[in-house]
């Protein structure tokens, strides 16, 4: 698989991910059912699903960078330290997944591994492309 069709189908899966974060937020979904059901009220929810939007809003942005859909406003050594960051948190989150209460939550580990495959693919499949051209 490229490294373009590797990022098209993480920017997708972000907006999959907004989309179902903006469902918790506007209450289609139930929020009880998500974080592990920690969350206690409508207050912590909103906070824990701003940051959540926040940080996978990030990751698009920095994915458009590396995919040369925008303008780069930071170096690629800056993208692709960011992009080894969200391997590891998405490592974590699957591991976390798998021991998730409820089997909507498990379901998620699919995702997450899915993503920390695809951007290892991102950062391998363009270290590979640079050795190519030396």
């Amino acid at each position: 698989m490229s490294s373009k069709t590797a990022i098209k189908i993480m920017l997708g899966f972000l907006v999959f991910v907004m989309l179902f974060h903006l469902s918790i937020i506007v209450k289609l979904i139930p929020y009880e059912i998500t974080w592990g059901g920690r969350l206690k009220n409508d207050t912590e929810m909103y906070v824990f699903e701003t940051i959540s939007m926040l940080i996978n809003l990030l990751l698009f942005s920095i994915l458009l960078i590396k995919g040369a859909y925008v303008k780069a406003f930071i170096s690629q050594k800056v993208v692709n330290i960011i992009l080894w960051i969200f391997i590891i948190l998405f490592g974590l989150n699957t591991i976390g997944n798998i021991f998730a209460e409820t089997y909507f939550e498990k379901s998620f580990a699919l995702l997450t591994f899915a993503s920390a495959i695809l951007l290892w693919i991102i950062l391998n499949k363009d270290k590979k492309r640079i050795h190519d051209k030396v």
